[in-house]
Order: C-alpha cells, then sequence, then structure tokens
C-alpha cells in the first residue's frame, strides 16, 4: 500500500478510534488538477472617455458619418447605451455599436444633414451602458457637433477616412452564417 492511499485509511482508523465517525474521503486522482471557470477581477475606476470622432463642437460635412469613442480602459462589448443629446438633432444611427479590437472603442454607422446640430449622450442611462470588464459603468458624457453644407460623404469608406478608421475596423460586421439544419438532404 503506497503512502497516499494509507494516508485515508489512517485517518479513518484514528477518527473511528476516537468514537468519531470517520469522513468519507477519496484521494485524488493523478493527473487531476482542473480549475474553476471563475473570473474574478480587482475593482477597477470607472472608464474615462478620452476620444471621439467627431470632437466636441467640430464641424463636420453631412452624409455618412462614423461616430467613434474611445476609452481608456478595456470595455465589455455587450454594454453600452446612446441618447440623444439635449437640445440637439438626434442621429440616424445603426442600433448597435461595434466594439474594435483594442477593446477601448466602439463605432457607429450614422448619417446626419446639412445645416443641423447632433447631439449624443452616451451612458444617459448608467445601468446597462458602456463599462469595463468589470462591469463598472462610464460616466454620462455629452457629445455635440455640427454639420455644414459642403459636398456630402456618400461611403462608408471615406466616412471611415475622415473618422481615421482602418479599412479592418468597419463600423459593422457580417453576422456568421448560421448552419441550416437539414441542408443538403
Amino acid at each position: 500500500m503506497s503512502f497516499r492511499r494509507s494516508v485515508p485509511v489512517l485517518i479513518a482508523v484514528v477518527a473511528v478510534l476516537a468514537g468519531r465517525p470517520a469522513l468519507a474521503q477519496e484521494a485524488p486522482k493523478a493527473g487531476s488538477n482542473e480549475v474553476s471557470p471563475v473570473l474574478i477581477l480587482p475593482p477597477t475606476l470607472p472608464p474615462k472617455l478620452v476620444s471621439t470622432y467627431p470632437a466636441q463642437d467640430q464641424t463636420v460635412a453631412p452624409g455618412v458619418l462614423i461616430l467613434k469613442v474611445a476609452f481608456d480602459q478595456q470595455m465589455s462589448p455587450a454594454s453600452w447605451n446612446y441618447a440623444p443629446a439635449e437640445g440637439a438633432e438626434p442621429m440616424d444611427c445603426v442600433k448597435t455599436p461595434r466594439l474594435l479590437p483594442d477593446q477601448k472603442t466602439f463605432v457607429l454607422l450614422c448619417r446626419v444633414l446639412a445645416n443641423r446640430t447632433y447631439g449624443v449622450t452616451l451612458n444617459a442611462q448608467r445601468a446597462g451602458g458602456f463599462a469595463n470588464l468589470g462591469d463598472n459603468p462610464a460616466q454620462t458624457a455629452a457629445l455635440t457637433f455640427k454639420v455644414d453644407s459642403d459636398d456630402p460623404v456618400t461611403t462608408v469608406r471615406r466616412a471611415m477616412e475622415a473618422a481615421k478608421l482602418l479599412p479592418d475596423q468597419m463600423p459593422v460586421q457580417d453576422a456568421p452564417m448560421a448552419v441550416a439544419s437539414g441542408a443538403g438532404r
């Protein structure tokens, strides 16, 4: 009998001699070192908005616009909210922003019209809003900008250039193709 196997037996014998019920105990399995899938993150400071496109009070061309907001830390891809800013026109945007691979920058495809002032409030409702990986929400922030009457931006590519985005930072992504059940039958 090996020492590893004799320890639980010895504990059971001592417990019986002491008048206590023996505890059921299994010897550890060789090679098993599974770790629980729980992730514990330390407390974090709220994320800070570090840059936007357009910048506060900037004037941009009408047409296709990519709203870009960057934070100082990695963000949760599923936590965001935005609403029209008080006293400004609401933007016409797709519903869901995309978190870029840097995990700090969100982009949102929008359309803006000439000779208007637009505004957006980020985290108008902090619950469920832009938050870091530790679920700590960013502070509420408002952004307003003006649109002039220059020639409109008519392509996403030109809007990406204006927002200084790279080709792989497209504001929308193709959804993965679903595998149809029963396909090919």
